[in-house]
């Protein structure tokens, strides 16, 4: 029987997903891992960034991995994974903008790192809710997300949608 589990929290900017993401890791474990997937573009990002280790505190094993999760083994440990667009924005970059190729990537990099018995929990954004943007580029990134948002959620024991803070759980 496998002691896998895999857990996608989502929802808009600023609704409380990482915040969840981390209190739900802290109950299930004393020393969870937490992999960010950011890449540092610019200083305000980097002391963003700086911010949130802060508030994590000691407790926590920071990796920081802006493609290849399947490098790190995580047998045995609560993982957070925060976050699925930043993770994608990195495949969208480094395969300039080719959708099927970041899909397939990504696809095949979720896969290998979710095959270890861990608990993953991956933190992502519903960026398709609101408008369809009128920049060509914006559209083909907001279809990769919610592409991958779909694999993802079809893989997850549990999915979790934050709205202004509050938990509403879709499976």
């Amino acid at each position: 029987m496998s002691d896998r589990r895999i857990i996608l929290i989502t929802g808009g900017q600023r609704s409380g997903k990482s915040t969840k993401a981390e209190q739900l890791a802290l109950s299930l474990s004393d020393n969870p891992v937490y992999v960010a997937t950011a890449h540092i573009w610019d200083e305000e990002f980097r002391q963003r960034v700086v911010r949130h280790q802060e508030r994590r505190g000691p407790q926590w094993t920071n990796i920081e991995e802006e493609l290849y999760l399947s490098r790190h083994d995580l047998t045995g440990r609560v993982v957070v994974v925060d976050c699925v667009t930043l993770w994608l924005t990195n495949f969208f970059y480094r395969l300039e903008s080719d959708i099927e190729q970041c899909l397939e990537a990504a696809k095949k990099e979720f896969d290998a790192f979710t095959a270890h018995d861990a608990t993953y929990i991956f933190v992502t954004n519903e960026i398709g809710s609101g408008a369809v943007s009128d920049n060509a580029l914006q559209r083909r990134f907001t279809d990769l997300q919610g592409w991958m948002n779909q694999y993802i959620a079809t893989r997850a024991d549990e999915v979790i949608l934050m709205v202004s803070g509050i938990e509403v759980k879709i499976k």
